[in-house]
């Protein structure tokens, strides 16, 4: 499997070393020996406790929840590799944190997803891998090289095989405006049509269904998303959706970020059952009789090995 000189090493933070774990032995290779913790006043302290000199170094690491101290573990993880003369360190993001602000939409405004590029790059990046971005045009944020994997083709693979392609009822429907491209590659894979949700947002995290725009009676509904944070605006389409005469209700997402009343929201709702990719680790002690979570850890894998390979990876941005 190794087929140059430089060793090949995964790294985790603390956001989700299961999936790094799951990861590294799927490539094949040992858990690099790290330890992430905080001082008393709540300083985050690195220690690698082996070599990385000369190494192809990647690190995974969501910046899901805390989101600040699993930004700052990784940039400081990329310093203490960087001064380790480590020879390329990859970034692997499956979830990148301060996404939502990637314009300026009034005055003085931040671009926090801008904000993050850089300091990722400061520290010392070489390349970064990612999957889902709320906004593709992040990737131009970058001077180093970003590889953007897609989640679509894995959850309508799940619907497939779930019996779900090629059938008559089924429609695929867009929360928003934003997301209709994804929708419509989505529901090409299933060869369903698509129906629209058009949506206002009062504000930050608050949502008003307005209209549906589609034939959605009689039929089982599919809601796509790239993320679910609270989840306000998946649930209430999903609700809004079953009062205006779907049968069923079925969610998915990429990112299941899920935090304040968002598994209240969920299991209150009408939805069916919400599928989601791993690449944000979930709370415990929440009911998840809903919830279906799949690992991204195969295609994640096969991305790192085709890096390190120095292989093409575009088959993996296939939607």
């Amino acid at each position: 499997m190794i087929t140059h000189g430089k060793n090949i090493k995964i790294f985790t933070g603390n956001s989700h070393p299961a999936l790094a774990q799951e990861i590294a032995d799927i490539i094949g290779v040992p858990l690099g020996k790290s330890k992430v913790s905080t001082f008393s006043d709540g300083e985050i302290s690195v220690d690698i406790d082996e070599t990385v000199r000369g190494a192809d170094v990647f690190v995974v690491q969501s910046t899901s929840s805390p989101v600040n101290n699993n930004l700052m573990e990784l940039l400081i993880m990329i310093d203490a590799f960087k001064r380790a003369s480590a020879g390329r360190i990859t970034v692997v993001m499956p979830y990148y944190g301060y996404a939502r602000q990637d314009r300026k939409v009034k005055s003085r405004d931040p671009i926090t997803a801008k904000l993050v590029a850089d300091l990722l790059t400061a520290a010392g990046a070489h390349r970064v891998l990612t999957m889902d971005l709320h906004a593709s045009q992040i990737q131009g944020y970058f001077n180093i090289p970003v590889d953007h994997l897609l989640g679509s083709p894995i959850l309508s693979n799940y619907f497939v095989e779930k019996g779900l392609e090629d059938v008559e009822d089924v429609v695929v429907v867009s929360p928003d405006l934003g997301s209709v491209t994804r929708a419509r590659k989505f529901a090409d894979r299933l060869h369903a049509p698509i129906a629209i949700i058009d949506k206002r947002r009062p504000k930050a995290n608050v949502s008003e269904i307005m209209n549906i725009i589609g034939d959605i009676e009689g039929k089982q509904c599919i809601l796509i998303d790239d993320m679910i944070d609270t989840a306000g605006t998946i649930a209430n389409a999903a609700n809004a959706l079953m009062e205006l005469g779907a049968t069923k209700v079925y969610a998915c997402c990429t990112h299941g970020v899920l935090s304040g009343p968002a598994f209240e929201r969920i299991n209150n709702s009408a939805i069916e059952e919400l599928v989601m990719l791993n690449t944000v680790k979930l709370p415990e002690g929440n009911d998840l009789t809903k919830f279906k979570s799949i690992s991204v850890a195969p295609l994640f894998a096969e991305a790192i090995q085709r890096i390190y390979d120095d292989e093409p990876i575009s088959k993996l941005f296939e939607s």
